[in-house]
């Protein structure tokens, strides 16, 4: 019996000390699960409405809780989540808050699994559908809207593309982070760290660049396999009247295209997340078209985990990734969707974590469950390394 029984809600703490909504789900038979919204700095103008934490219980406990104790299955994802949305009655939950919907949704999801006495993963997407462990991409070096006074660049991204084993990637992205430490202190110069946990020294992007490029070479020869890295360019946050506006350098959308590609090209990136634009679907596909064999242009604010915008974005073939953010879109079962219809069409899928987190590691979860080839978590920091360590038990598990 997996019929839910109750549902609380209440306010807790996130990673940068602000507060979010937490969702209990207790079903009939004692199921128990317990989940935490995440919340963005670096957001996209489309995503899902997060409403202030006590608005949101308020609103999830007046209109989705009574509709959900007593009448729906937690084992049946599709029926909570559909419940979650009629409950709110609007197509970006700026009714109930999809801080509080997201919660519910991935509570529901552990109640179901507790139910059944099996891991999240299996319960979301059966065995492995393709036997493959997501590559976590660690942010090492970052600034834009996670660090004052550091890179114009959001996020430099350990990627360590050839890890025997998902313990091997976890382990060497937080050596990747340590290493540039090291460097940063050998050369004098002072950094403090960005919400994600990412080193944030005053450096511009160039050195950057350098820094990274000499920080993953060392511990690539050291681990004995390759690691390369990437980027996460945050572009809607810079575009300013018609040009991206990165610290001192100004570009037209022509420039940006041709600035990405030479990066691609200049340091054999595997992954560069919002290059341009969150409305720029034919500037996507122009540089897709340039470098998309070559690495991963990944969607995050372009698609937002939607489907009707990633239908948009497929028939202009812009982008060949998208990033997946549960509490972006509001439920699993929409996320789920956008995963589907990704695969469908060649898009590879990056599962996420949010700049504002939590120690809940469901994402680890859905990654492992949809056979995911990348997934973004952070290097250090307990709410990171929270999905890090679950990754690495689910791969022990497994064997």
């Amino acid at each position: 019996m997996t019929r839910i029984e109750t549902v609380r809600l209440r306010a807790v703490l996130d990673s940068r000390g602000n507060k979010t909504v937490e969702a209990d789900v207790l079903t009939e038979s004692g199921g128990f699960g317990r989940a935490a919204a995440p919340s963005g700095a670096s957001t996209g103008e489309y995503e899902a409405i997060e409403l202030p934490v006590n608005e949101a219980i308020a609103a999830a406990r007046e209109h989705a809780v009574p509709r959900l104790e007593g009448r729906v299955y937690a084992g049946d994802q599709r029926e909570v989540d559909d419940t979650l949305r009629a409950a709110d009655g609007t197509e970006d939950f700026s009714e109930i808050g999809a801080n509080s919907a997201v919660a519910i949704s991935m509570a529901a999801a552990k109640a179901a699994a507790d139910v059944l006495g099996a891991p999240l993963y299996q319960h979301l997407g059966g065995a492995f559908r393709g036997g493959n462990f997501p590559i976590p991409l660690g942010n090492v070096v970052g600034g834009g809207e996670h660090a004052q006074e550091a890179t114009a660049i959001q996020e430099f991204l350990s990627a360590p593309v050839g890890a025997p084993s998902v313990k091997d990637a976890v382990f060497a992205n937080a050596q990747v982070h340590g290493e540039i430490g090291s460097l940063l202190e050998e050369r004098g110069t002072p950094a403090a760290k960005g919400d994600e946990g990412a080193w944030a020294p005053s450096i511009s992007d160039a050195e950057a660049f350098e820094l990274v490029e000499e920080a993953v070479e060392t511990v690539s020869d050291d681990v004995g396999f390759e690691i390369k890295f990437g980027l996460d360019m945050a572009a809607a946050e810079t575009f300013e009247d018609g040009e991206y506006v990165y610290g001192d350098e100004v570009r037209s959308t022509e420039e940006q295209i041709d600035y990405v590609a030479g990066l691609v090209d200049e340091y054999d990136l595997a992954y560069v997340e919002d290059p341009l634009d969150e409305d720029a679907y034919e500037a996507f596909a122009e540089l897709t078209e340039r470098v998309g064999s070559q690495t991963l242009i990944c969607g995050d604010d372009l698609f937002v985990t939607n489907v009707e915008r990633l239908e948009a974005g497929i028939d202009v073939d812009a982008a060949n990734s998208i990033l997946i953010k549960p509490n972006q879109i509001g439920t699993l079962s929409d996320a789920f969707d956008a995963i589907e219809l990704a695969t469908r069409n060649g898009y590879e899928t990056v599962v996420s974590h949010r700049s504002g987190e939590t120690e809940d590691a469901t994402i680890a979860h859905l990654a492992v469950a949809t056979d995911a080839p990348f997934i973004k978590t952070g290097t250090v920091g307990g709410e990171r390394t929270a999905k890090l360590n679950e990754l690495i038990r689910i791969a022990d598990e497994a064997l």
